[in-house]
């Protein structure tokens, strides 16, 4: 009875819709969404070139101002142009979409030499602790990547211990321990500074201990730290100790020859060591890449980059100028602020997302 006042399942109202999160992007689509401005400096004009009825002397003219735009350089240019034109001659390319073609495959074999990927499960990288020293000027992301390092280094099972040696700006030690609290890795760091009228006395605060439990100087010597990260990371059976080092501009010589004498301290306490120089590049530079991989090799000697703000530029060919002028492995390429935004670099998939 009365049955009519009740309501169906038909009648109810409809559900608040559930909200769905957002499919996660692959890092081939994040690694194409970061690139979109290269690829418009890039795609733009070639796009314009590439859809003249004939190959040219004016076409192949407008490609090379093109290259140049996008940072390529004049050496890798040249290089493109060259191969390009011999190319165009030998297999009679008539068409722009086949000049496309052939600007891909060059650009990959270009850059694929760089492809090395750090792989701390090779065989003949078993010493531990495997030693990462990470150098830069300020602001190129350094202290973000040794962050986003140590979770991937994690995520491949390995123990992670992080090594704070930028002594000179308290907002890089502060930065690093947040990373290590993120990811619950340990951090060793020089204790903060005494207030000024304990610092003018010369001697640390009663009782101040460093990472071996010794008194600590407050001397704020990044190579100290280093050490004393180095004998942490053994004692605790730690497999990779990635040590952070203060950033400084390549001109600075006094600053320059005290990050190198962070090396010399790494290699006292590990003669093997340091397994991996890495110097981190922010791709907004450009040209200027360049200067700083060739000053920071001569004073460190870098065996790996790590290219990041590729997707804050338009000047991503700064890899083909790399390629030419010092080719250096590049371990890893960022294009993002999120943890999974840091991977190893691969050409193919590079200048795929490039060229979109």
């Amino acid at each position: 009875m009365f049955g009519f006042l009740k309501k169906t399942a038909a009648d109810a109202p409809p559900a608040a819709a559930e909200k769905v999160a957002p499919a996660k992007l692959t890092w081939a689509e994040r690694l194409k969404a970061g690139l979109a401005r290269t690829r418009a400096a890039l795609n733009t004009p070639l796009g314009e070139l590439f859809a003249r009825g004939k190959i040219d002397a004016e076409l192949l003219e407008e490609l090379e101002s093109t290259l140049l735009m996008a940072d390529c350089g004049i050496d890798a240019t040249e290089w493109l142009l060259t191969e390009l034109r011999a190319k165009v001659k030998k297999e009679s390319i008539e068409s722009p979409a086949a000049l496309r073609a052939a600007l891909i495959e060059l650009l990959t074999r270009l850059l694929t030499p760089l492809e090395q990927p750090l792989d701390l499960n090779h065989p003949s990288q078993n010493q531990r602790p495997y030693i990462i020293m990470l150098a830069g000027v300020n602001g190129a992301g350094k202290t973000t990547s040794i962050g986003k390092l140590a979770k991937r280094f994690q995520q491949e099972g390995h123990g992670v211990l992080l090594a704070a040696g930028d002594t000179f700006r308290a907002a890089a030690r502060e930065q690093l321990t947040e990373w290590g609290r993120r990811n619950d890795v340990t951090v060793i760091a020089q204790p903060s500074p005494p207030p000024d009228n304990l610092a003018s006395l010369g001697s640390p605060p009663k009782g101040a201990k460093n990472s071996r439990g010794g008194p600590s100087s407050f001397s704020g010597d990044p190579a100290a730290v280093i050490f004393d990260a180095i004998s942490a990371a053994r004692a605790r059976g730690i497999d990779v100790m990635i040590a952070d080092t203060a950033g400084r501009l390549p001109t600075q010589l006094n600053l320059m020859e005290e990050i190198a004498k962070v090396r010399r301290v790494i290699q006292k306490a590990e003669p093997t060591g340091p397994h991996e120089v890495l110097l981190v590049l922010d791709a907004n530079i450009g040209q200027n890449a360049i200067a700083q991989v060739k000053a920071f090799d001569k004073a460190i000697k870098v065996t790996g980059l790590i290219v990041t703000k590729l997707d804050g530029t338009a000047k991503g060919g700064v890899l083909a100028a790399i390629a030419r002028q010092c080719p250096k492995p590049v371990r890893f390429i960022g294009v993002g602020e999120g943890i999974d935004d840091l991977q190893p670099f691969r050409a193919r998939e590079f200048v795929e997302a490039l060229f979109g």
